[in-house]
């Protein structure tokens, strides 16, 4: 079997080739921006340039039967561009679109599409996830691309020979994460106060091993074909909880100060971070029950397996 992954110098790119470097008897193809300079051992390069409408998949998808499609115009904290939405159209539906049709006329039988929990909301109430049933309601840019190229793969299944499989992960974390997870790391190491000692939220994640983990199993599964699953850790922490465990993988001590979630807030409205407020303060849980049930997955990683992997390569990065 060969594997074509997209995206594959990416933060999850990268996991899914590693993972899939492991198998026997899988060929691995990796489709880059440009072909990096020392790719890992046995990795078969192809260079596309940026994902969109007209690029070009000819040579990248030539005897692919699977394909992994991790490529995307990620969500973007402060985006500067004028229409945000059609940026993202751009990217992530047009692109991964044409990227299907090109999959179709080359012969690949299976996409598997990395999509988001954005497609379903932001937040949850507590004890109540969000399951594969859950009607999508995304709530920016981002999630609305991303469900509407959910959208357009599966009608494109319903007329074409490819299987198309979806995956909607929560927050990623492994070595090598960027923004929030990272900047979150570099205060409990430098060991700056931090008000969110007293956060009875629940929110769900998941380690990128663990989700490169499932992009593999719906690769091959034959009960994966056109089905959408929501990943996770299997582990729903609080804030308070996640930094505590994070100090710990670290070697260092939590200082957290009670201060309530509503005073959190109602600081964040005023600064106009209400967003940020809402992702430390409110819940967002995911069911995975469907990939355990209909795929006999499971998780490799636990959630304190994960967050030593990070913060070991954390620490390293630092030295």
């Amino acid at each position: 079997m060969r594997v074509l992954v997209t995206g594959a110098s990416g933060f999850v790119g990268r996991a899914v080739v590693k993972r899939l470097l492991r198998e026997d008897g899988v060929v691995v193809r990796g489709a880059f921006r440009s072909v990096p300079v020392s790719p890992p051992a046995g990795l078969e390069c192809c260079q596309v340039g940026d994902l969109g409408a007209d690029t070009d998949w000819q040579q990248a998808l030539c005897d692919v039967d699977v394909l992994i499609h991790c490529a995307a115009r990620v969500h973007v904290m402060h985006d500067t561009e004028t229409d945000p939405l059609a940026a993202y159209r751009r990217s992530n539906v047009e692109g991964s679109l044409h990227l299907a049709r090109s999959a179709v006329a080359a012969g690949c039988r299976r996409l598997v599409f990395v999509s988001s929990i954005k497609v379903n909301g932001e937040a949850t109430e507590a004890g109540q996830p969000f399951s594969e049933t859950t009607p999508p309601a995304p709530c920016d840019p981002y999630g609305v691309s991303k469900l509407e190229a959910e959208e357009g793969l599966f009608d494109l299944a319903r007329t074409a020979a490819l299987e198309v499989v979806v995956v909607r992960p929560p927050l990623v974390y492994g070595p090598g994460v960027k923004a929030n997870f990272r900047s979150m790391m570099g205060w409990l190491c430098r060991g700056v106060p931090l008000p969110f000692g007293a956060i009875d939220n629940r929110r769900s994640l998941v380690g990128v091993d663990n989700l490169a983990d499932l992009l593999c199993c719906c690769a091959r599964h034959p009960d994966a074909v056109n089905q959408v699953f929501l990943a996770g850790d299997g582990e729903d922490l609080s804030t308070t909880a996640l930094l505590t465990r994070v100090a710990n993988a670290l070697g260092r001590q939590a200082r957290l100060l009670p201060v309530p979630s509503g005073c959190i807030s109602a600081v964040a409205r005023l600064l106009g971070r209400q967003a940020l407020a809402t992702r430390l303060c409110g819940s967002l849980q995911v069911d995975t029950r469907k990939a355990r049930t209909l795929l006999g997955w499971c998780p490799p990683d636990t959630v304190d397996e994960g967050l030593r992997k990070v913060a070991a390569d954390y620490l390293a990065r630092c030295q």
